[in-house]
């Protein structure tokens, strides 16, 4: 496993397990499968509605807490709620989360953000950051923040490199996450020649290459997967190093073509959104 140090000294695992879309069944035994297989990071969100779960198979792996590096997301309609932080420390079955995001850019997500800064400070979160932020509402937050998000979680894949975004969060101090690592699973990506090409050389699959292209590029990736075989290939990749030129031949694949495309009509709908949180397996 390689590992980023966070702005305020905090070492990140470079590669996460994403629970996103799973059941609580399928987030336990995902989670359980990724920390027996040597991920140290797992990412859930209150919208999940699996945060349980994780904690569950958290406890399950055998692990002491301090040697899994957890993530989560606050939901837009639990910004203003006083007790967000600590429901969503009850659910986890945990003391502190190591790094906690503002989901979306919807609601009063100003709230939110001083609402980690202060869980931040009472010792509650290790780390805080955002997820799904443009650079004008990174420089929003960045203009009151006491405490600087040390993390951005955002669409990043060969077909969308995000290279302006990316050289803004460098020049701010800010890693960068993956989310769609893999391009949500677009058969034309994942069947790219030049990955299947490298894949021959190195004796990986053409996700490994991927894979193993965000590392080099910077960038920390949850993928997400229920299969305990696809768990385990997906953190084999910290074996071998592709070249500089082979680096840019991938950044020459970039199309910035994104799957995910938010709309002033979907925040309007997150934030009024309340997801079942209390009522989760």
């Amino acid at each position: 496993m390689e590992y980023i140090k966070l702005k305020n000294g905090l070492e990140m695992p470079m590669e996460g397990l994403g629970t996103f879309l799973m059941t609580p069944d399928e987030a336990e035994a995902a989670t359980i499968s990724a920390l027996q297989n040597g991920y140290r990071l797992i990412d859930t969100a209150n919208a999940y509605l699996n945060e349980k779960a994780v904690g569950r198979g958290i406890k399950a792996s055998g692990l002491k807490r301090e040697e899994i590096f957890l993530e989560t997301k606050l939901w837009p309609s639990f910004y203003e709620n006083e007790n967000a932080v600590d429901k969503t420390l009850q659910r986890l079955s945990t003391d502190y989360i190591d790094l906690l995001l503002i989901h979306q850019p919807a609601g009063n997500y100003i709230a939110g953000y001083k609402q980690m800064e202060k869980a931040y400070k009472e010792g509650k979160v290790r780390a805080i950051g955002l997820s799904n932020f443009s650079i004008e509402q990174i420089k929003e937050i960045l203009s009151i923040a006491e405490i600087k998000p040390a993390v951005l979680q955002t669409e990043v894949h060969p077909y969308s490199q995000e290279k302006d975004l990316k050289k803004y969060l460098e020049d701010e101090g800010i890693a960068v996450q993956a989310w769609y690592p893999l391009g949500h699973g677009d058969k034309a990506l994942l069947n790219e020649p030049l990955f299947s090409k490298l894949g021959k050389k190195y004796g990986k699959s053409n996700a490994q290459i991927i894979l193993r292209w965000h590392i080099q590029y910077g960038d920390i990736v949850i993928p997400g997967s229920k299969n305990p075989e696809h768990i385990k290939a997906n953190i084999d990749i910290f074996d071998f190093s592709l070249t500089e030129n082979e680096m840019e031949m991938i950044g020459k694949l970039d199309r910035q073509k994104r799957y995910y495309h938010s709309t002033p009509e979907m925040l309007r709908r997150y934030a009024e959104l309340v997801p079942d949180v209390d009522g989760q397996k």
